[in-house]
């Protein structure tokens, strides 16, 4: 018999095990079959298909679940845009009296609710108990706030209408309330398709609907697999679509979106880094590898799953590390001695075996802890491989698993290069006593959340999202409830169109006219490209025609080197984002000077262009100047902020801008709506390069003079003329290229949206008319916020 001093000298502890004859209870009462919940009730699948959903742990079927269909896809859309007009219209806090009642039942049904989230996903006990169901809860509770308080915090905004939403099978039920919490709280109904694999606690949750009186056909839910949620992107009534799951499929929903104006958010994989320098808590940082790699069975997207650790302490801590891992239990995910539980699904799982072994074939150092053999369900045990090279595809690939790769780093540069050295860039842990190193690195690394010793912290109140091919959106906080809100002067707008004056017409031989003979100096534009005035790289030109159509000079013909040279100039120009505010500023307020100077040229530019009046072209031109002022005004003013969070932390919400931002400007009102968009991406930071209308490079070759007077750097903004969609999906394809600003017709916005499916990049397609004399649609806060990406960084503080 164990006695209690050999139980205080070794810490071991015996089973706790739950019973699931709660949730055995409520899947018999229905007959462990389900359907859809569409219009507030379960209805049947419309082809009466259904399909088996296990228990990962003892590969028993808890339920037969429907699967969906167009038609019952079609039902659901159909009910959710039923519902829109009266949820929109009930007012902010009528919604958050809803949430609030989701919220204390969820609390009300939250044992059963981990029970049955750890039978449905294999997760153990622990985790779905006190993490997941608390963290839900807060997220209904924190967006009961936003509902309360829309009307004052967003007032030129409305709800974007009916929202399509995918969750994944790692986080069912939290990654449920990160997504409708926010929708519903701005006033837009839901179809929700979770994930084929893990589909009962959001079956659970339509019944909790029902009882509080959620009115019918604001959250809808439709079962199914991979097929169900692709009707639901394809969908034409579906205004937004906010999906959580792999890379490769987030490609395939912005191709399939790319033909629509949906809104698209999308939170992807990553391969976050793990940064452990010399002088942090190396005890401290261990336990922080087990919080983030083996919690949830290493299924997290933000998982530290490369270590960096500073050679002098790397074996060191890798026998700690080692000694640690054997600790940890693998088994029955309802113990609640249980540390690690089961994977999701036995493909997962062989997908995790075969990597693990490749490397190991390899010769990569690999440990992994103690792991009976289990009669049945999904496990693996935790694993460590050491010293593995960064281009390794176990240090490149998301292996989402229980499984982490270790390489050494001697200076704090290196650490940066190699941490930034991925596709990804969801998520960063960053280990020292130093809070300058900590923060140096912060500020340095490419990733959406970064976590100062600590990981995977979360809460409501900050944004998740990511950068690079890690997606692009945010979830949580401030940031989160502008991804289903819209400014409601858009709503109304009309099709942009333009005109046929402003489409290029390329001759190799063009026929001399009188009015070009009458010049006397012949004028042909060039390219504005790191500060220089180039030629175009093809050799050929085309023909600049006034309004009336008379040719009016030539300009340089851009291709896709010549864009590639301006991206090239733009990459050098990298000190103009660590500028301070003020300094950016400045560079306006004199470019608004030496614009000034040049008002009478490019007055009679606007002129000739539009045929337009010179009083016409004039207050044009005063509103050119009045934009340059606003956004100097603004460089020192674009604040981040500091979330107020659940836990002892500073969690900053830090704007940084993209980096090499592309921009293609309409045609309307040339100069005011180009300027109109170059202007906030440089006063937070971003390098541009523009794509003006053909007809306008004689104008734009005049105001590249002015820039030269400016002190705006080399390479901050270039300018390349030629045909405008043709080279913005240049920009669009172009992986160096971090976001792209598109304002043109309808079907040169499906072109970037599809280009950049590829490197996922953000991209900006705005494709309604705006009115650039209209400072409520023409500056502010929208084009801003589109400017810059928000970096979350939790900071330990007062603890």
């Amino acid at each position: 018999m164990t006695s209690v001093s050999d139980i205080l000298r070794t810490m071991d502890y015996g089973p706790s095990p739950e019973s699931p004859a709660p949730v055995n209870q409520w899947l018999s009462a229905h007959g462990m079959r389900f359907g859809h919940f569409i219009g507030g009730q379960f209805v049947a699948p419309a082809a009466g298909e259904y399909f088996g959903v296990f228990n990962p742990a003892t590969e028993e079927r808890l339920a037969l679940v429907a699967q969906g269909g167009a038609h019952d896809v079609d039902q659901a859309v159909a009910a959710a845009r039923q519902a829109l007009p009266a949820w929109a219209a009930l007012g902010g806090h009528q919604r958050a009296r809803h949430l609030y009642a989701i919220a204390r039942h969820l609390q009300k049904h939250a044992r059963f609710l981990a029970v049955l989230e750890s039978m449905d996903n294999g997760k153990t006990l622990r985790e779905s108990r006190d993490v997941d169901l608390p963290l839900a809860v807060r997220h209904f509770y924190h967006h009961a706030g936003w509902a309360q308080l829309l009307a004052s915090e967003f007032p030129a905004h409305e709800a974007v209408g009916v929202c399509g939403q995918i969750v994944p099978w790692n986080f069912p039920l939290l990654m449920l309330a990160w997504k409708l919490a926010p929708a519903l709280a701005a006033g837009c109904t839901v179809v929700l398709k979770p994930a084929e694999l893990t589909p009962l606690t959001a079956i659970a949750f339509a019944q909790l609907c029902v009882g509080v009186g959620l009115p019918a056909g604001v959250v809808n839910i439709v079962t199914g697999d991979g097929d169900t949620g692709a009707h639901l992107v394809r969908h034409p009534e579906v205004h937004k679509i906010a999906f959580t799951g792999s890379t490769e499929v987030g490609r395939m929903i912005r191709r399939a979106s790319a033909d629509s104006d949906k809104k698209l958010s999308l939170e992807l994989g990553g391969k976050s880094p793990f940064i452990v320098f010399d002088d942090a808590d190396i005890d401290a940082a261990v336990e922080g590898v087990v919080d983030s790699i083996w919690f949830n069975q290493g299924q997290v997207c933000c998982a530290g799953s490369r270590i960096l650790v500073q050679e002098s302490i790397a074996e060191r801590f890798g026998a700690k590390l080692r000694a640690r891992m054997q600790r940890l239990r693998v088994g029955d995910p309802l113990d609640k001695s249980s540390d690690m539980g089961a994977i999701v699904d036995g493909v997962q799982l062989q997908r995790i075996g075969q990597m693990v072994a490749a490397g190991r074939a390899e010769g990569l150092a690999c440990w992994q802890g103690a792991l009976e053999p289990p009669a049945c369900g999904h496990f693996f045990p935790p694993t460590f491989l050491e010293n593995v090279p960064a281009a390794h595809p176990l240090a490149q690939e998301e292996i989402f698993g229980p499984v982490v790769v270790s390489m050494g780093f001697r200076t704090l540069d290196e650490a940066v290069a190699l941490a930034n050295n991925s596709r990804y860039g969801l998520a960063a842990s960053v280990w020292s006593e130093n809070v300058n190193v900590c923060l140096t690195v912060a500020a340095e690394l490419l990733a959406g959340v970064v976590w100062i010793n600590g990981a995977n912290l979360f809460d409501a109140a900050a944004g998740f999202g990511g950068y690079r091919e890690s997606g692009f959106g945010r979830e949580g906080g401030r940031e989160g409830m502008h991804e289903y809100l819209v400014p409601k002067w858009l709503r109304t707008a009309s099709a942009l169109e333009e005109p046929e004056s402003a489409r290029l017409h390329p001759s190799a031989h063009p026929e001399p006219t009188a009015a070009l003979a009458a010049q006397p100096i012949d004028r042909s534009a060039k390219f504005y490209i790191g500060g220089q005035h180039t030629r175009a790289d093809s050799g050929y030109s085309f023909g600049v025609r006034s309004h009336g159509g008379a040719l009016l000079g030539h300009a340089g013909l851009g291709s896709r080197k010549d864009v590639r040279n301006a991206v090239e100039a733009a990459h050098k120009a990298s000190g103009w984002a660590k500028t301070s505010g003020h300094a950016r500023a400045q560079v306006l307020y004199c470019f608004a000077e030496n614009l000034a100077a040049r008002a009478d040229c490019l007055v009679a530019h606007l002129r000739a262009m539009d045929a337009i009046s010179e009083a016409a072209a004039t207050r044009q031109f005063e509103q050119v100047l009045e934009r340059v002022f606003h956004y100097a005004a603004i460089a020192d003013k674009n604040d981040g902020s500091a979330h107020a969070t659940l836990t002892a932390h500073v969690t900053l919400a830090m704007n940084e801008p993209f980096g090499v931002v592309g921009l293609r400007s309409p045609a309307q009102s040339a100069l005011l709506s180009a300027l109109s968009l170059t202007l906030p991406l440089l006063a937070v930071g971003n390098r541009v390069v523009l794509i003006p209308p053909a007809h306008t490079a004689l104008m734009f070759a005049d105001l590249s003079q002015v820039l030269d007077t400016s002190d705006v750097p080399d390479g901050a903004l270039n300018i390349v003329f030629g045909d405008s969609d043709d080279l913005a999906e240049v920009l669009a394809l172009h992986d160096d290229v971090a976001a792209l600003w598109y304002f043109g017709p309808a079907a040169g916005a499906t072109r970037m949206r599809a280009a950049s499916a590829g490197n996922l990049k953000s991209v900006w397609a705005q494709s309604r008319h705006t009115d650039w004399t209209a400072p409520e649609q023409a500056q502010g806060g929208e084009y801003l916020r589109h400017a810059c990406q928000v970096k979350n960084i939790w900071i330990p503080y007062g603890e």
